[in-house]
């Protein structure tokens, strides 16, 4: 049997190690357009920040060392024009020389990637923009930066790699300025959570600019500049697009390989195309999300390694089958862990899930231990059932242990129900008795069970101020003093019990805290004494985040808001 792979990095590497481990007596042909086979993709950005300090140590194998292990010939400098699926016949450029020919194959597998999206924005070409996917690209970025020694840089777009090329540029001594189209940075997150990440990113000194768009790129005599949607002019010393990647897969469609209506090539289970012994793997295939049952583009690579080792199993005879992707994904920016999993707000509402959600705000570990700092975790779920839709997670230290069990949850189908009954491991260094991911099970529990009711931050505008309810501020009078929400009294919680004739038991109350707990306990005390009482979620530490980023209108009222 004789096996091309086209690509490698995750997929066509994880596959082509797979196939030899099941077949020793294969021939495997790994066909790479660059020069390198298997590197770390993800670490790019932390070469040209200086975390990682040697180049070599960003290339995971080499043509030689991926043959000596596995018997794999691999041709780099490679690059595949056409595809014959009838013939089962490959072209191959050699993109040193010029050089052609063909290659036949028994089984083909499509490993092409994604790669960066460019605008036609005029003077994208300056060669003072840059973007960011590859090993070369690293290297054009580092070297610019040594030879050069710019002071200023923007980074358009404030996704995953942009703001981490937003921290590892202000590392290498740069002043760096985000440009982000939408309202917020990191796409899988809501508003509401990136609020609190927007917030640390510009106390590190970077300066963060929503809601914008470039629309063209100049030489100036100070360097480049520029120009913004909204007229404004920004100038710098060098740019860094990254505003998303598509998949690479024109080769597949040239082929009359099936592809949807973005570009992914549509595979199967067994991640087979529509050509017979064809198959393809990671971020150029459509996926189907774990949670929404839709068809999804989710270029990661965790999925990509998975899907090349599903896709050797079949070559080889077994049946092994991709069940989706739940877009898993976790962020370091500077000393802030950002993580998310599942599906957020915007992708429950475009799927017509009947959700829920609930914030909280739990020590990382007990805090008598040193050392403790909250963890903010924003938790949707299915309003009926309780089941876990999806997670956010954003803090400084154990945001990654949580957003795993909480993926392992979804990912099993688990409710609000079976978090409060999750064992997990407690030692005061590392967590508390009632893990944060208990906690967040223990509040939707209560929500379900009609223990408390809730309201939200987009709820606040709408809420009246002319005496018809009551809007109760349970902090100390300190807290009080040093911030509060327009229209909200101020009784302290301790002094709640013995001052509650102060208030109208005719009227519903809203009551809010600094994070949520204060405030789910006046809850409990003024229900049990014949009050219609909603509690905040998120409390007056979420209001004050959302407050400081910009306006309530940023996004739109979802049902689960109280009606008022």
């Amino acid at each position: 049997m004789k096996v091309v792979i086209i690509g490698g990095v995750a997929g066509g590497a994880s596959a082509a190690a797979r196939l030899r481990r099941l077949d020793e007596e294969a021939q495997i042909v790994m066909i790479e357009r660059g020069g390198y086979i298997s590197y770390a993709n993800c670490g790019l950005p932390y070469y040209i920040g200086g975390e990682i300090t040697e180049k070599e140590n960003l290339t995971l194998q080499t043509p030689q060392s991926f043959r000596r292990r596995f018997g794999v010939e691999v041709r780099i400098h490679s690059e595949v024009t056409s595809l014959d699926t009838h013939a089962k016949l490959i072209t191959v450029r050699n993109t040193l020389d010029g050089s052609s020919y063909h290659e036949s194959y028994d089984t083909l597998l499509l490993s092409p990637g994604a790669k960066p999206v460019i605008p036609p924005i005029p003077g994208v070409d300056n060669p003072r923009v840059f973007t960011l996917r590859t090993i070369p690209d690293t290297l054009r970025i580092r070297s610019y930066i040594d030879e050069h020694a710019p002071k200023k840089a923007v980074v358009i777009g404030g996704g995953y790699i942009g703001v981490e090329m937003a921290e590892n540029l202000t590392k290498a001594g740069l002043e760096v300025t985000v440009v982000e189209a939408s309202d917020h940075i990191i796409g899988p997150l809501d508003y509401d959570m990136a609020c609190e990440a927007q917030r640390y990113l510009r106390s590190q000194g970077v300066r963060l600019l929503t809601g914008q768009t470039v629309t063209a790129f100049d030489d100036s005599e100070t360097g480049l500049s520029i120009s913004l949607s909204n007229g404004q002019r920004l100038f710098a010393d060098m740019a860094l697009l990254s505003v998303g990647v598509r998949p690479e897969t024109e080769l597949a469609q040239n082929a009359g390989i099936r592809c949807n209506a973005k570009g992914s090539i549509v595979v199967d289970k067994r991640m087979r195309t529509s050509a017979r012994d064809v198959y393809a793997v990671g971020d150029a295939v459509e996926v189907t999300h774990v949670v929404t049952g839709q068809k999804a583009f989710l270029p990661l690579a965790g999925p990509a390694n998975k899907q090349g080792r599903i896709a050797a199993d079949n070559i080889c005879g077994l049946t092994s089958r991709y069940t989706g992707s739940q877009g898993s994904s976790i962020l370091k920016l500077f000393d802030l862990t950002v993580a998310s999993t599942g599906i957020n707000e915007r992708a429950a509402i475009d799927a017509g899930i009947d959700y829920d959600k609930v914030f909280t705000f739990s020590p990382s570990h007990a805090t008598y231990y040193p050392g403790a700092a909250n963890l903010t975790i924003k938790t949707l779920f299915e309003s009926s059932t309780g089941k876990i839709l999806g997670a956010q997670v954003v803090g400084f230290d154990g945001v990654d242990k949580r957003c795993d069990v909480l993926a392992t949850a979804i990912r099993a189908g688990m409710t609000a129900y079976d978090l409060t009954e999750l064992e997990l491991c407690y030692a005061p260094p590392y967590s508390s008795a009632k893990d944060p991911v208990n906690m967040t099970g223990y509040m939707i529990e209560n929500l379900l069970t009609g223990k408390v009711r809730q309201f939200h931050w987009h709820d606040i505008p709408s809420l009246p101020r002319d005496g018809s309810v009551t809007l109760l501020d349970v902090r100390t009078p300190e807290e009080y003093a040093r911030g509060h929400i327009d229209g909200f009294c101020n009784i302290p919680l301790d002094e709640l019990r013995r001052r509650i004739d102060e208030l109208d038991p005719t009227k519903t109350v809203y009551v809010h805290c600094q994070s949520g707990l204060r405030s789910y306990i006046a809850c409990r005390m003024l229900m049990q004494k014949g009050y219609f009482c909603y509690n905040f979620a998120g409390s007056y530490r979420l209001y004050e985040s959302v407050l400081e980023n910009g306006a309530y209108d940023a996004t739109p009222a979802h049902p689960c808001g109280v009606q008022v």
